[in-house]
Parts: C-alpha cells; structure tokens; sequence
C-alpha cells in the first residue's frame, strides 16, 4: 500500500478535504482559491494526464504534487524545485497563550503578511484547510502559522512566516508548537514540506523535533492550451 505521505495531495483530496477540490478518474485538484495543488493517482497509467486536464483550465499552471510522472506533450514544466519532507518524531507541541485564532475577517492581513514574508503559495480561501494561529502586536498580524495539507492522520504544517521587524524572539517556534499541539490533540502527527536548498529553515524544524522522511520534488506545469 502507498503511504499516505507519498502523495499527500491525493490522499487529502480522497479524504478530509474532499470538499475543498475535485477528483476526477486518476487526477485530483483543490479549488484554485484554496491551493494550486494538483496531483495524479499514485501508479497512473496513460490517461492521468487528461484526467487532470479535465479538471483545469487550459494554459494554467499548477503545482503538481506527489508524482513523478513527467508531463506529456502539450505540457509545459515551469519549474522544478528539489524539495524535503519531515515528519514529527519529537516535536515539544504546546498551546500559546499569546496565540490567536485567525478567521476570514483576518485574511486580508495574513495575505498582507504572506506577500511581505514569502512563506509559500497563501490564497484568499487558503485558511480554510485548517486552523491557522497568529500572533499581533500593536493590533498588527506580525507572525502566523497554519495547517495545510491534510492526509488521514496526518496534517501539513505550513505558512509559517513572521514579520522582519519580529524576527529573532521565537514567535514561528512558538506557533509551530501551538499548531503541532492542536494536530496531536486530534490524534494526528504533523508534517511539513521545505525546499531543500532552504537549510536554515530544515536545521531549524530538525531542532525543533522534526526528522527527514524522504526527498521530494516540487514542479510546476502548465496544462495545455485549448485547441484553436
């Protein structure tokens, strides 16, 4: 049996965010406002790719995930990223009591945040795949951390990004904890994904608890155009 971690995005998509996208044959997808995260059935065969097609629009790119599969032609691979996958092995998860929980009210700070930090890909209904915690000062959202990709008995966390004027006193620690504490209190086991060049960020989750499970690649493509 696959692990549901070898493609989290299809595992999520047939199982607790089975609302928040589309799974159609050997192809799934989250709803664009949500996440570009696109994957294929792990082990496809030759229609995955038109499977995928039939649930994106022509000429968009997406975030294919959980695959190796190369694109046929017609595709176009944007980018490829090597990336790293960690899992908590012995993460010290604890609430924090200067933690709040964000809401939709709260979106167009953490987007405001997001573009400022680059944490990674952060949409309008992104903070609908979990709980999201923030920290304020001065009523300004100034650090926050959320979960994302959500396998049975597993959840991503992701976002984690603070304010450059805020770096230096802890505050991601902080919210990776609070954030791993509401996981565990769910029974589940968090997860998160970096890019593998990103390695002072890798030493940091390493010391916070996390172990290497597996290298990864993160790639890009855009679906092709619709026939003229």
């Amino acid at each position: 049996m696959t692990h549901p971690l070898d493609s989290p995005v299809w595992s999520a998509l047939n199982g607790p965010h089975t609302h928040l996208g589309e799974v159609h044959g050997q192809a799934a997808r989250y709803h664009p406002d949500v996440a570009g995260f696109a994957t294929l059935r792990p082990d496809p065969d030759e229609h995955a790719w038109a499977d995928l097609a039939a649930v994106t629009e022509p000429g968009t790119d997406v975030a294919l995930a959980g695959t190796d599969a190369r694109p046929p032609p017609g595709w176009h691979t944007v980018l490829t990223i090597p990336g790293v996958q960690l899992v908590d092995t012995a993460l010290r998860a604890e609430p924090d009591t200067e933690a709040v929980r964000l809401g939709p009210a709260d979106v167009p700070q953490m987007l405001d945040l997001v573009a400022r930090t680059d944490p990674g890909p952060f949409r309008k209904r992104t903070i609908e795949l979990g709980t999201y915690l923030g920290i304020r000062r001065d009523g300004q959202l100034v650090a926050m951390a959320g979960e994302r990709l959500h396998p049975p008995g597993w959840t991503e966390i992701s976002a984690v990004c603070t304010d450059h004027d805020h770096r230096g006193q802890g505050l991601a620690t902080r919210l990776v904890r609070a954030i791993a504490a509401g996981i565990r209190a769910r029974g589940e086991t968090p997860f998160l994904h970096a890019a593998a060049s990103n390695t002072n960020a890798i030493r940091l989750y390493e010391r916070l608890g996390f172990t290497l499970r597996r290298h990864t690649t993160f790639r890009a493509v855009r679906t092709p155009h619709a026939p003229s």
